[in-house]
């Protein structure tokens, strides 16, 4: 029934008291918030409780035959009580909100920081969906959670001031009242349990309604290509489904604690109201003091079981505080083992002995050895499982490699600062991806600190910026959502251009499959030729082009390297590559094209 409510591979159970050690951590960045609710909320129960007891007075200045200026007294007492009520519980709501608003901006940052940090073997294993439920909809429910929990304090004290007033007036009927709160209490320890238990397939269900929203809208347009909006409909309809059952259990749970512990507040209040109408009549007890434990009784069984209740709610806030923190918490494969500097590369790259393989799969590369020289550019080409993207993505540090070496001008990747490494590093992937915004926006990508001359200095370095009249407003063109509004040739394009904007030391272009008009490819090509001048360069090649452009083209095949140089004289030794140039390049070259032009024209 609740299929895909597993928990997620980098999940974690954290004790409650490691929760709250944790959280304290966040609440300590506001501390004067938390001071203002606290006296706010200790004020606040003050006057709930003193109205009981001023009521309990008046009575008792009634059947004394008191003065008139004493009952008015009273009043006046009664009514700055509720003054006071009011005031507090204004002041105390405001701070509480302040400051959920507060935990809650900082728990988000953290979890959205920890989320762009993961490496992408985290991403291969783990739904951005679900990911993303984590940042927004479980910082959202610990906050309102959050808000609901902030009522401890004020009620503690309540009870606390009504026990010792309670305990004044007489003992046997506050140890009764004290007597019922055995059961109360093993009652609230049964719902924590169900609660958190809920609570997480409650969450994991939202992730799996978030995470299959955000899969079906990425991939819209596929579905209407195919005429299957139905079908992701129907998949929609059944997680969300899956996830209206999980949270009527959840609801079920929370909806069920406020009447069972009512119930037995009701009967704590029956024999107190019997025992104290028994002491009345014996005498032992006046009818004030009586009414006084009516009202007291009352005042001290809500707040309570109040707590009692919000215990088990605050276990909502706790299993989204764990899915928050298990995030937080993940760690990443890729791990640097020092943080050396890198002020300035040449390019110089090398392999040794590398041994590399995907979690729980075969060896991708098995002591692979590649030297690149600075300013060199080499092209890639393989069939599919060369293990061609696999030597990009580790140049990269997307993943980590298990064995032998990468170096850089001598360095280990291992021990340099990331953030540095990757600074000289240009990236071209083989499906561009465009931001949300201008052209212009997304040339500056690579470089936000770059001015509108520069940007268009280097728009206008390829074919004098001829390319830019096919768009509306030029480099001011809104791109769309992930480039959509521009042709794949475009996008690519725009794509080489944030690297030359960047001047990276070292360039690494996983080439488009997808084919481009004559114009676009002529620009495409030229921006290319600019970067190959100024870095080292590692292409996945898919053009013709691109392949003649390298230095070097390594061929690989099962991640091992079995021919290489350049094009012309591959070709002549009629080996590998000289297959794969006749399977996918041929029919790119201008000679096949005029041959087959020829033919058609004498059919």
């Amino acid at each position: 029934m609740f299929m895909g409510l597993d928990k997620d591979r980098y999940d974690r159970q954290y004790s409650d008291s490691y929760l709250f050690k944790r959280l304290w951590q966040y609440f300590g960045v506001y501390k004067g918030r938390i001071a203002v609710v606290t006296v706010s909320g200790i004020f606040l129960s003050l006057a709930l409780a003193l109205t009981p007891i001023l009521i309990a007075v008046g009575v008792d200045a009634l059947e004394t035959n008191a003065t008139d200026n004493f009952i008015f007294l009273i009043v006046l007492a009664l009514g700055a009580v509720s003054i006071t009520e009011f005031g507090t519980n204004w002041l105390r709501r405001r701070a509480v909100g302040r400051l959920v608003g507060g935990m809650i901006a900082d728990l988000r940052k953290d979890a959205f920081d920890a989320a762009i940090a993961r490496d992408m073997a985290f991403y291969d294993e783990n739904k951005t969906g679900k990911v993303l439920s984590r940042v927004t909809n479980d910082t959202e429910d610990f906050g309102q959670t959050l808000i609901v929990a902030t009522e401890f304090i004020s009620q503690i004290v309540q009870v606390l001031f009504l026990l010792v007033i309670l305990l004044n007036r007489d003992v046997m009927l506050t140890l009764v009242v004290l007597g019922f709160l055995v059961p109360v209490m093993g009652v609230t320890l049964i719902f924590r349990v169900l609660a958190r238990r809920t609570t997480r397939r409650g969450s994991r269900a939202m992730a799996e309604v978030n995470d299959n929203i955000q899969e079906t809208v990425t991939g819209i347009s596929v579905a209407k290509n195919f005429r299957q909006e139905q079908n992701i409909y129907n998949q929609f309809e059944a997680v969300n489904q899956q996830s209206y059952r999980v949270n009527l259990q959840r609801g079920g749970v929370i909806a069920a604690i406020f009447p069972v512990l009512n119930a037995l507040a009701g009967f704590g209040i029956a024999l107190v109201l019997y025992i104290g109408a028994q002491r009345v009549v014996d005498g032992v007890m006046i009818a004030a003091v009586w009414l006084l434990y009516l009202r007291a009784v009352d005042a001290f069984w809500f707040p309570v079981i109040n707590l009692s209740s919000y215990w088990s709610q605050f276990q909502q806030a706790l299993a989204s505080t764990e899915r928050i923190f298990a995030l937080i918490d993940a760690e990443n494969t890729v791990k640097q083992t020092a943080n050396e500097p890198v002020t300035e590369l040449q390019g110089h790259l090398a392999f040794k002995d590398l041994r590399f393989a995907y979690r729980g799969q075969e060896w991708v590369l098995d002591g692979f050895d590649l030297d690149i020289a600075p300013g060199e550019s080499i092209a890639l080409v393989g069939h599919t499982g060369a293990g061609k993207s696999s030597i990009v993505k580790l140049i990269l540090r997307l993943y980590e490699f298990q064995g032998g070496e990468i170096r850089v001008d001598g360095h280990d990747i291992r021990r340099l600062n990331l953030y540095d490494y990757r600074h000289h590093i240009g990236f071209v992937p083989q499906v561009p991806f465009l931001f949300s915004g201008t052209v212009a926006d997304n040339i500056r990508f690579s470089k936000p600190e770059a001015t509108d001359a520069e940007v268009e200095a280097i728009a206008y370095s390829i074919g004098q910026g001829e390319w830019l009249e096919a768009l509306p407003d030029g480099l001011q063109t809104d791109v769309g959502e992930r480039g959509s509004r521009l042709s794949i040739g475009q996008r690519q394009l725009v794509s080489l251009l944030r690297v030359l904007l960047q001047r990276p030391r070292v360039f690494i272009l996983d080439e488009a499959t997808a084919s481009v008009d004559n114009f676009t490819e002529v620009q495409i090509q030229e921006a290319l030729n600019l970067i190959l001048k100024q870095s080292t360069s590692v292409m996945i090649a898919h053009r013709l082009s691109t392949v003649r452009s390298a230095d070097r083209i390594i061929v690989l095949r099962q991640g091992q390297i079995i021919e290489q140089g350049n094009h012309n004289q591959l070709i002549s030794q009629g080996g590998y590559y000289a297959e794969l140039y006749n399977t996918y390049f041929r029919h790119q070259s201008l000679s096949y094209v005029e041959q087959s032009r020829q033919m058609f024209a004498a059919d």
